[in-house]
C-alpha cells in the first residue's frame, strides 16, 4: 500500500491511559508508523509525557468537563498544522474536533454504544454526540458486531455499509512472566492465589461487585489476594479513595506502568472483568489471557462474541455467584489448565499484523470509493 499521511485523534492513548479505546489506538498507531505511513496522534496528557514526536499531547485540567475546550479548541488548531490523507477519530470525543476542523471525509471508531443502553447520564449530549459522529463519518469502524449491530438497532438510518468490524489487537509483549510474577508478588508481599483487576474504575466496570465476591471468598479460601490496578474516573474517585480506607487487605495499586502491565496479568490466578453495561470489545481479558492467567468475566454479548469458550461468564451484579465460579476454579487445576491452553491458540486471531491489514484495507477503500 502507497504510504499515507494519517491522522488519528483520541481523548486519552496508552501508556498515558489504560483505557481500551486509548489502548486500541496506541496499537493502530504504532502498526501505521511501523508500515512506514507517516502518522500525527493528536491526544490529552492525563498522567505522563509521551515523549515523541510524532504524539502531540494536548495538556489539560483534570477536571470533569473542562478539559472539553482546551481539547477541542488544540486539537482542531494540530489537525489544520498539517496535510493529511485520511483523518480517523476515535469514538466520538476524538471525532469531534475532526468535524469542528471543517473536515468533510473522515473515519470514526465506536467502541461502545453505553448512553443509549443506560442511564449514565440524564444530559443527552453523549447520545447526540454519537449520533453526529455516526451520521457525519465517511466510514465507520466497530470493535466488534455487537456494537455494528447496536449502531442498527439505536441509529437506524445509518447506512450499514459504510460500517466494518476490525477487532481489537494485543502487543507481542503480552505474554507469560512467571520470574517477573515472582518479583511482583514478593514485592506486594503476597503469599497464596491472587485474584485481579486491571483497568479502569468505572461505576459501572463492577469493581464493587469484584470487591464484595472476593469478601465471600476469603471465607472459604483465607489466603486469597485481590489486586486492582487503574485510576478512577472523576464519578468514582471519592468512592475509591473511601474503598483504600476501608480495605487495607486489598492491594489498590493504582496507575501501572505500561512495561509492568504483562507482569501483573502473569501474576494473577484468575482475572476478573466484571462489568455490567456498555463493553463493546474486551480487551484486558484478550491481554490476560495471553499472559497465560484464566478469565472469569460477566456475561454480556460483546464478551461472548470477543471471547468464545475461552473464558468463564457469569451473569453481572452477581457477587454470590462470582465468589462461587472463583473457588470452582482456583480448586479445580484441570479446568484451569484447560482453559489456559486453550485460549493460546485462540488469541492469534488478535495479533496487530492480521488486525491492522483489515484497517489498511479499509484505508484504501476509503480514499478510492
Amino acid at each position: 500500500m502507497e504510504k499515507l499521511n494519517i491522522c488519528l485523534v483520541s481523548l486519552t492513548i496508552a501508556p498515558d491511559s489504560q483505557d481500551g479505546a486509548g489502548k486500541s489506538f496506541r496499537g493502530i498507531f504504532d502498526y501505521l508508523r511501523k508500515q512506514g505511513h507517516n502518522v500525527k496522534l493528536i491526544t490529552g496528557k492525563w498522567n505522563i509525557d509521551l515523549n515523541d514526536p510524532d504524539i502531540i499531547q494536548i495538556n489539560l485540567i483534570r477536571k470533569r468537563f473542562l478539559w472539553a475546550p482546551q481539547f477541542f479548541l488544540n486539537a482542531i488548531k494540530s489537525i489544520n498544522k498539517y496535510k493529511f490523507d485520511i483523518f480517523h477519530g476515535n469514538a466520538p470525543k476524538g471525532t469531534l474536533p475532526i468535524l469542528f476542523a471543517n473536515k468533510k471525509k473522515f473515519i470514526t471508531t465506536i467502541h461502545d454504544l453505553g448512553p443509549f443502553e443506560t442511564t449514565f447520564t440524564k444530559i443527552p449530549i453523549e447520545k447526540y454526540l454519537i449520533k453526529l459522529a455516526v451520521q457525519k463519518a465517511s466510514m465507520i469502524t466497530t470493535v466488534s458486531d455487537f456494537i455494528k449491530n447496536e449502531i442498527n438497532y439505536y441509529i437506524p438510518k445509518v447506512n450499514l455499509n459504510k460500517i466494518s468490524t476490525i477487532y481489537n489487537g494485543i502487543e507481542d509483549k503480552f505474554k507469560p512472566y512467571p520470574k517477573e510474577a515472582e518479583k511482583l508478588k514478593d514485592k506486594l508481599s503476597i503469599e497464596g492465589p491472587v485474584l485481579l483487576y486491571i483497568g479502569r474504575i468505572a461505576f459501572y466496570k463492577g469493581v464493587d461487585d469484584i470487591i464484595a465476591a472476593y469478601n465471600i471468598v476469603k471465607k472459604s479460601i483465607p489466603n486469597i489476594n485481590l489486586v486492582i490496578g487503574g485510576k478512577p474516573d472523576f464519578q468514582m474517585e471519592k468512592i475509591y479513595n473511601e474503598w483504600v480506607t476501608k480495605y487495607k487487605d486489598i492491594h489498590f495499586v493504582g496507575f501501572v506502568p505500561d512495561n509492568e502491565i504483562p507482569y501483573y496479568y502473569s501474576l494473577g490466578d484468575i482475572f476478573i472483568t466484571y462489568s455490567f453495561a456498555s463493553e463493546g470489545f474486551g480487551l484486558t481479558p484478550i491481554e490476560a489471557i495471553a499472559c497465560g492467567t484464566p478469565v472469569i468475566c460477566s456475561s454480556m454479548i460483546a464478551y461472548k462474541e470477543i471471547l468464545k469458550d475461552n473464558a468463564i461468564y457469569v451473569a453481572p451484579r452477581n457477587p454470590n455467584q462470582l465468589a462461587r465460579e472463583i473457588i470452582r476454579l482456583l480448586r479445580n487445576d484441570f479446568d484451569r489448565n484447560n482453559l489456559i491452553n486453550k485460549a493460546q491458540k485462540f488469541i492469534t486471531r488478535y495479533t496487530w499484523n492480521s488486525v491492522g491489514e483489515k484497517l489498511e484495507t479499509i484505508y484504501k477503500k476509503f480514499l478510492y470509493d
